[in-house]
């Protein structure tokens, strides 16, 4: 039987994302691995790991972990723009991070509105 979080659709493709981040990190020079690189890798996995730490406390609770995997993501972002700059991401992987993050955060708002109305999927 899986654990509720596993179910969430938010989860499934933010694992997804975490997946995707790991490929183009590995890509990053060796001089980012402590810096760059390991923050985005830390930011990508807090989104992750919020959700499924959230889904098991109360609805309130939860609501506040969904914060803190959508402030992550804006992190995700931050850092991609820096990698962008940087020349160590091509703009089209920079607009499908972009992209993939915005979709996650876009169904995180949905996940935190649904707790008001219990109706978590």
């Amino acid at each position: 039987m899986p654990f509720r979080f596993e179910e969430l659709r938010v989860y499934q493709h933010t694992l997804d994302l975490v997946d995707h981040v790991y490929d183009v990190v590995d890509k990053f020079p060796s001089h980012e691995l402590y810096t760059l690189s390991s923050q985005l890798r830390r930011a990508v996995i807090s989104i992750l790991l919020n959700i499924a730490e959230g889904t098991g406390r109360t609805n309130k609770e939860f609501g506040h972990f969904i914060d803190m995997s959508r402030t992550s993501a804006y992190e995700c972002v931050a850092c991609l723009a820096i990698a962008r700059r940087r020349n160590y991401i091509t703009q089209e992987t920079y607009e499908t991070l972009y992209a993939e993050i915005n979709e996650i955060v876009r169904m995180l708002n949905a996940l935190k509105n649904s707790l008001n109305n219990n109706t978590v999927n």
